[in-house]
């Protein structure tokens, strides 16, 4: 009998995909472009494959370099969709949207208020 895994398939493929994009756009890319630490925070893959979201967020002081990043990687999204088929393996591979996520951005800036706030209070 076998057992069932507490992670469901699509779980498995996302955070594959998300893996593998990552290591593609820093390791195997080497655009000039992006010049500003990046995450991939997650992939959602559609339940056939054809489409993945992928939340990425960029780490900067500079908000047009911030920008430029996102840009050069959202532009390479043919190119790391090709890499991907090398070394995934599925029957199709899903084309990639890249949407940038500013829930860290937000979260910085809310800690900085919130300590503001704390400082503001002890005096």
């Amino acid at each position: 009998m076998r057992r069932k895994s507490n992670i469901s398939r699509s779980d498995r493929i996302n955070s594959e995909l998300q893996k593998e994009i990552y290591d593609i756009i820093s390791r195997k890319l080497k655009n000039p472009l992006i010049t500003e630490m990046f995450s991939i925070l997650a992939v959602d893959c559609t339940n056939d494959l054809s489409f993945a979201k992928v939340y990425v967020s960029v780490y900067s002081t500079n908000k047009e370099k911030s920008l430029a990043t996102f840009e050069a990687i959202k532009n390479d999204a043919k190119r790391i969709r090709f890499e991907l088929a090398k070394v995934v393996r599925a029957r199709t591979v899903p084309e990639l949207k890249f949407i940038l996520d500013g829930s860290m951005e937000y979260g910085d800036k809310m800690d900085k208020i919130f300590k503001k706030i704390s400082e503001e209070e002890g005096k």
